[in-house]
This record gives structure tokens, sequence and C-alpha cells, in this order.
């Protein structure tokens, strides 16, 4: 529970390696759900931030995100893996709440009929259902 908390998300990116440079691809959920999560974790790091030309000296607060195996919308694009992602509140509030021997449950692959990846080089919001 400490430490834990949510990425919110509409689209996530993942690149395809296509030839001569990668392509990106943007995945989204059920378009009723048009708000969804990240499972993420944060922690407290002091240090330099930023770019070398810019850095940011002092104590900053850093994220990340659980992942899981990748389903096979996602598999396709990005083998190694995919974020887990929270619909609905239940899940959320066990990500947020629970011990982990419970919350760990949530770490597993989003249901495919249930998420799709947009076309390549597309600016539509509508989803090319898979």
């Amino acid at each position: 529970m400490q430490n834990r908390c949510l990425v919110p998300w509409t689209a996530f990116i993942e690149w395809e390696d296509t030839k001569p440079k990668k392509t990106e691809r943007q995945f989204v959920i059920d378009p009723s759900k048009p708000l969804a999560f990240f499972a993420g974790i944060w922690t407290p790091w002091k240090g330099e931030r930023g770019s070398q030309k810019n850095p940011r000296a002092g104590e900053h607060e850093l994220f990340g995100f659980l992942t899981c195996e990748a389903n096979a919308v996602v598999k396709p694009i990005h083998a190694k893996a995919m974020p887990v992602l929270l619909t609905s509140e239940a899940d959320i509030d066990l990500w947020m709440t629970a011990e982990w021997d419970l919350a760990k449950v949530l770490q597993r692959p989003y249901p495919n009929e249930e998420m799709a990846v947009l076309p390549a080089a597309t600016t539509t919001t509508e989803p090319l259902l898979i």
C-alpha cells in the first residue's frame, strides 16, 4: 500500500519495430471507459534530474508502473510486457488499499476484447477493434 499510486491515461504508446524507423502505435480501451489508470509506484529521491543543460538538484518524487505479460493486442507490437491497467473502482481500491498478497492478482494482462490498437500514423480517436 505504501508508495502505490494511480497514473491516469486515455491511450498509451509502444513503438513497433518497423524499418527504416520505428512506428508509434497507440493502445486504447473500450470507448465507454475513456479514463483508466496504470498501477503505479512512487518513491522519493534526492539528486539531479533533468537534462545536462538544465539540471535540477533537490528532492524529487519519481514514479513508474507495474507491468505484466503482454496480451494478444499488445504482444505483436511489444512482446515483452504491457502496463497493468486498472479500469474498475474495485480494482483501483484493491490496488490502493490491499496488502500485496491480495493486490498482486491485478498483475495480469488486460482482456483482449476490451482493448484496441489504433491504425499507424493516424490522429483519429476511433479504435480499430481486434
